[in-house]
């Protein structure tokens, strides 16, 4: 086994449990805003927003879009499909500032996340969490969920400039980080931005196949657990 000295660390749905959370502060926003008026049952409003959701995430990281237009689209595509309602820029970004609120303040991890960062600190490693998920967005879910301390640096597609899986973003990651490529593994579940990204910025990867994907991209590992790593580290 290869000797690891720093880990990049992918935080939403690979530690924090983002879908899991996301879907308890969907049914707090469908219920704050009465969309029960305007759709016959709340998993129609649901379903649209998780083909948005993920549609949009997808652009976003590829840089097609930008946040505004995620954060925007993001409720204006589900909200269309209602029946007499006007999704309003304003309505939107208001619908939007609540859920954000909801999701944010969720505590809810991924089973084991705790239990491996524990493990990985005690045997050393420097670790670095590497995302693209929104600045103000991300600081409070670390406090919800008592991670923050775990990671001696958090890398933030905002402040690079550009999001994973784009050469600069692991540019700018090593240059804060201070990391030597042959020596950094790239944790993640996600095939495009963790691992395709990590694998064309030279480093050596772990799947953690959450969602059970076929790997399109050739990880250097894969795990089925957050705890199967501690077999690998």
């Amino acid at each position: 086994m290869k000797h690891y000295r720093d880990l990049f660390i992918d935080f939403d749905d690979t530690l924090y449990d983002t879908y899991g959370n996301a879907v308890i502060a969907l049914q707090e926003t469908f219920q704050a805003f009465r969309l029960d008026r305007y759709f016959p049952e709340p998993q129609v409003f649901y379903d649209a927003y998780w083909r948005a959701n993920i549609d949009l995430w997808s652009r976003y990281a590829k840089g097609e879009i930008d946040r505004p237009y995620l954060i925007l689209e993001r409720f204006r595509r589900p909200l269309s499909e209602g029946n007499g309602l006007e999704p309003t820029e304003e309505l939107c970004l208001e619908i939007s500032d609540k859920f954000l609120d909801f999701c944010s303040g969720k505590p809810g991890v991924v089973p084991g996340a705790h239990e491996l960062m524990d493990y990985l600190r005690h045997k050393g490693y420097r670790m670095h969490m590497c995302s693209n998920g929104f600045h103000e967005v991300q600081y409070k879910k670390l406090a919800a969920c008592g991670l923050r301390n775990y990671f001696d640096t958090i890398v933030l597609s905002e402040d690079v400039g550009a999001n994973k899986p784009s050469k600069e973003f692991f540019d700018y990651a090593f240059q804060v980080t201070q990391a030597c490529r042959d020596t950094t593994l790239m944790i993640g579940d996600n095939l495009q931005t963790d691992i395709v990204g990590a694998n064309d910025a030279g480093l050596d990867t772990i799947l953690f196949n959450r969602w059970q994907v076929e790997p399109s991209a050739v990880p250097t590992y894969t795990v089925a657990s957050l705890l199967e790593i501690k077999t690998l580290l």
